[in-house]
């Protein structure tokens, strides 16, 4: 029982490994595939250089069975090969080389497309740098005017303290002046008045006293 399950794993793998293997015909003419093992009236169809072609069986006597695009026949073993021909190989790289070159191309306009948006940024770079150099002189130039502008308020300040002061002192001068005026007027109001009435009070005193000495 063992055994048979073996075996059936063994036809499996070989399936699997006949499915996944492949050959190629060779940088030859064009190659016939036949419906038998035998030369005649039995083509199928002719494959050209290059052609990948999936292995069904391989026998003793130099031929192959394989499977093309659908189409099963035989085909002589010397006409294929494990690898890829030489033209085929050579088409790969062309293509490949094409692709590559194709490629370089357009990594060398954006390369330069690159180069250009470096150079625009530089130039935008030192302008944002001279932009910003000027940028903080004038922002301590007017810091430095803030700073003036406070000692100016401050003096500003000091000032009109010192002008109210001033006036109320000037004030205070013109109510002591006012004060000293009125004073003053009233001592010569007063000074006045005693002239005034020692004046009157001789004026009749000395010409009694005049009469009194001539008698």
């Amino acid at each position: 029982m063992i055994f048979k399950y073996f075996l059936i794993l063994l036809l499996l793998l070989s399936s699997l490994a006949s499915a996944q293997s492949f050959v190629y015909i060779t940088d030859e003419v064009d190659i016939p595939m036949r419906t038998e093992k035998t030369f005649g009236d039995n083509i199928v169809r002719s494959l050209v250089s290059g052609s990948k072609l999936s292995i069904l069986q391989a026998t003793e006597d130099g031929w192959t069975q394989v499977k093309f695009e659908g189409s099963t026949g035989w085909i002589i073993s010397r006409y294929l090969s494990n690898n890829p021909p030489a033209r085929t190989q050579l088409e790969k790289l062309k293509q490949t080389y094409n692709t590559n070159k194709l490629l370089i191309t357009r990594l060398s306009k954006r390369k330069n497309t690159l180069e250009t948006e470096i150079k625009d940024l530089k130039i935008k770079n030192t302008e944002l740098s001279i932009q910003t150099s000027k940028s903080k002189t004038e922002k301590e130039h007017i810091e430095q005017v803030y700073r003036d502008a406070l000692k100016l308020e401050h003096s500003n300040e000091k000032l009109i303290t010192t002008n109210l002061q001033l006036k109320t002192e000037i004030s205070l001068l013109k109510n002591n002046n006012t004060a000293s005026e009125e004073s003053s007027s009233r001592n010569w109001f007063v000074t006045g008045s005693f002239v005034l009435f020692f004046g009157i009070l001789i004026g009749f005193i000395f010409p009694k006293f005049v009469n009194r000495r001539r008698y």
